[in-house]
């Protein structure tokens, strides 16, 4: 099952938040207030990010985060799977393809995901689902670090 983050999932949340930027699928950890600021970002409502918790029953198994964007690529909506983790003892039951499955509701003409090259077992899953990888390399530059010096010769 799966459904959204409410209020009193933020311990929850939180804990299992850190525990996925603690593992090997993410490139580095961020600061505990990184993840405080993305659950209180989720229960502001707007439109750019949704959060969701799976449930294997009645026991939490993981959480997902979701954000839209339009792609005149794509030709409309694209929704990027930006975070889905599952707590161990949880993989391999089906709650990812769930999520999947539930994304594909939301009216997006495309779905976008990044995955580390070295987690060959959610590639495998992710190409078993459709997904392809893109010729596109994947930039970023984070904002709070000086901005280089500019100049004109």
């Amino acid at each position: 099952m799966i459904r959204m983050l409410a209020p009193q999932d933020k311990a929850l949340f939180l804990a299992m938040s850190e525990e996925f930027y603690a593992s090997p699928a993410v490139e580095h950890s961020v600061p505990r207030q990184f993840h405080e600021d993305a659950f209180d970002e989720i229960m502001r409502q707007g439109p750019y990010l949704t959060g969701y918790l799976l449930l294997d029953g009645d026991t939490p198994a993981g959480y997902a985060l979701l954000q839209k964007t339009y792609s005149r690529e794509a030709g409309g909506l694209t929704i990027w799977i930006d975070e889905i983790y599952l707590r161990p003892a949880f993989r391999g039951k089906g709650l990812a393809k769930e999520l999947f499955a539930l994304a594909h509701t939301l009216g997006a003409k495309r779905l976008r995901l990044e995955v580390e090259p070295e987690n060959t077992r959610a590639v495998m899953l992710y190409q078993k689902l459709g997904f392809r990888a893109s010729e596109y390399r994947s930039m970023v530059k984070d904002l709070s670090a000086p901005a280089p010096s500019c100049t004109n010769s």
